[in-house]
């Protein structure tokens, strides 16, 4: 444990920063999950699964979790996958 006041404040909010970004990766994967699932199943609803994990990723790219690189891939990846299966 850090004995500066400075540095013992880094550790307590470097660790709800962590703790904040581990809840915005998890729904972002959970998001990703349902809609992958919703495309396999070809639900009715999974352009509206797409849709909302598309707006997680961006969420996630908005706050820094994501590099816009990634986000633009998952992104990608997420609706060629959704356009490959309604053809």
């Amino acid at each position: 444990m850090p004995n500066i006041k400075s540095a013992k404040k880094r550790v307590l909010v470097s660790e709800a920063n962590n703790q904040r970004n581990k809840a915005y990766r998890s729904a972002l994967r959970t998001a990703v999950k349902k809609a992958d699932a919703a495309i396999a199943n070809n639900d009715a609803d999974a352009a509206m699964a797409v849709k909302a994990a598309v707006k997680k990723i961006d969420q996630a790219a908005s706050k820094g979790i994501l590099h816009k690189n990634n986000a633009a891939h998952k992104k990608s990846a997420l609706v060629n996958r959704l356009n490959k299966a309604n053809a």
